[in-house]
C-alpha cells in the first residue's frame, strides 16, 4: 500500500536526516582571487549532479542583463542548468566549486552582445571606436528590412574553482554559455507607434553562427589577465519562441585546453524538451503520449472540475529522462484534495515506466496541493501533501 506523507512529518524527518549542519560541517577556505579572503565550501552536496557553491554568494557580473536578453523564464532555467550540466563534462563536482561568473564584466558582455556597427552608427549610437566590439553581424539594411539578423542573445559565465592542500581556492575552469535566438524579433516604425516583426532562423544558421562566435569570445578571454590560462567550456543554447511553455536546448559544446585559444572538435548535444499533449510529441514520441493521455483521460474522468493536466518532457534522443507534471484542480475540501493525491499516485505508477523519473505537481488557486515524486526504479513513491 503506497505512503501518504503529510506536511510536518515529512519535514521533520527530511531536515533531520538530510539537512547539512552549518555549525560544524562547513569548511573555511582562502580565497586567492583579485580580492582576497576567507570563504565558505559547504561539506554537503544534495546531489552529485550539483556543485557545493562557493559562500558568500556573489552574484554573476552580467546577472542583471539575462532577464531582459532571454526569451521565458523556462529558457532562464534551462540555460542555467544545462550549462551546469555540460560543465560536468569537464570539471567533476567532487573536485571543483561552482561560482557565478566573475571574470567578464557587465559591461564587456553588454557590449559584446550589440551589434557590429559602421562609423555613421557609431555616432548614432553614442559610443566610441574602442567599443565597437559587438558579436552581432552589422546592419547594413534598414529597420523594416535588417540585413541580418541579431543571432548571440545572451553570454552566461559560470566558474569553477579547485581547492589546494593548504585550503587555498583558485580558479580552475570557466563555461560560457551562448544563447542564441532561434526568432529574431525587431520593432518598425509604424505610425506614430510600432510593429513588431520577426524572423525565423534555422537550426543550421543558428550552430554555425554560434561556432564561430564562440571562437571570437574565446580569443577575447584570452586577452583578459585571469582568463589567459585555464580551461575553457563553451556552448551553443537554441532559445525557443517568446510564446513556449517548455525551454530550449544546449545544441553542441566543445572544450579549449589550458593556455590555447584553438577550440577542440565540437560535441553534439541531442536534448529537447516536448509538451504533454503536443503534435511535435505526436510525431516524434508517439507511445510515450499514449500512455500520458491514458493518464490524462483517467484523471478527466474521476475529477471533472479540473482545468487541465500538462506535462514537460526532457529527451535525450529518443530516451526520455524525465517527465514534470501540472495538474490544475479546484478542490472542495481537503479530504478531497488527499483523496485526489491517493488517485493520482497509483497512475503514476501504473502508466510510467519504472526507469522514469516523474514528478506531479498538484495546484489549486490556493497554490500548490501536493507533491508526488517517482524517482527511477523506486517502488515507492514520495508523497507530500501541503497544509
Amino acid at each position: 500500500m503506497r505512503k501518504l506523507s503529510l506536511l510536518t512529518l515529512i519535514l521533520v524527518f527530511l531536515l533531520s536526516a538530510c539537512a547539512p549542519n552549518f555549525g560544524n560541517s562547513n569548511e573555511e577556505v582562502q580565497t586567492k582571487e583579485k580580492t582576497k579572503g576567507k570563504a565558505i565550501i559547504p561539506k554537503y552536496n544534495i546531489s552529485d549532479k550539483y556543485y557545493r557553491t562557493i559562500l558568500p554568494f556573489k552574484p554573476a557580473e552580467a546577472r542583471g542583463l539575462v532577464v531582459n536578453n532571454i526569451n521565458t523564464r523556462y529558457d532562464l532555467n534551462e540555460f542555467e542548468m544545462g550549462l551546469m550540466r555540460i560543465a560536468q563534462h569537464s570539471f567533476d563536482t567532487d573536485k571543483y566549486y561552482f561560482r557565478e561568473g566573475q571574470e567578464i564584466k557587465a559591461e564587456t558582455v553588454q557590449l559584446w552582445l550589440n551589434r557590429k556597427y559602421t562609423k555613421e552608427q557609431l555616432k548614432e549610437n553614442k559610443l566610441k571606436a574602442s567599443q565597437n566590439i559587438g558579436l552581432n553581424p552589422v546592419n547594413t539594411g534598414t529597420v523594416a528590412n535588417p540585413s541580418s539578423p541579431i543571432y548571440l542573445a545572451h553570454i552566461l559565465e559560470h566558474d569553477y574553482l579547485t581547492k589546494d592542500d593548504k585550503g587555498n581556492v583558485k580558479l580552475g575552469g570557466v563555461t560560457i554559455g551562448l544563447a542564441m535566438n532561434s526568432t529574431y524579433y525587431y520593432k518598425v516604425p509604424v505610425g506614430g507607434g510600432t510593429l513588431q516583426k520577426d524572423q525565423t532562423i534555422p537550426k543550421a544558421e543558428i550552430e554555425s553562427q554560434g561556432k564561430k562566435i564562440a571562437a571570437e569570445v574565446v580569443n577575447r578571454m584570452r586577452k583578459i589577465k585571469s582568463l589567459s590560462n585555464i580551461p575553457i567550456t563553451i556552448a551553443i543554447f537554441k532559445q525557443e519562441v517568446k510564446s513556449s511553455v517548455v525551454p530550449g536546448n544546449f545544441i553542441a559544446y566543445t572544450t579549449v585546453d589550458s593556455g590555447s585559444s584553438t577550440l577542440n572538435s565540437w560535441q553534439k548535444i541531442n536534448e529537447k524538451y516536448y509538451l504533454f499533449p503536443s503534435a511535435d510529441a505526436q510525431n516524434d514520441h508517439r507511445d510515450d503520449v499514449t500512455s500520458f493521455l491514458n493518464f490524462k483521460q483517467d484523471v478527466e474522468d474521476y475529477f471533472p472540475n479540473f482545468n487541465g493536466v500538462i506535462g514537460k518532457a526532457f529527451y535525450v534522443g529518443d530516451q526520455m529522462q524525465d517527465l514534470s507534471i501540472t495538474i490544475p484542480i479546484q478542490f472542495y475540501g481537503k479530504t478531497e484534495g488527499v483523496g485526489f493525491t491517493q488517485y493520482v499516485t497509483g497512475l503514476v505508477m501504473q502508466y510510467f515506466p519504472k526507469y522514469l523519473p516523474v514528478s506531479v505537481s498538484v495546484t489549486s488557486v490556493n497554490g500548490p496541493e501536493a507533491l508526488i515524486v517517482k524517482k527511477a526504479n523506486e517502488t515507492e513513491p514520495f508523497v507530500y501533501i501541503y497544509q
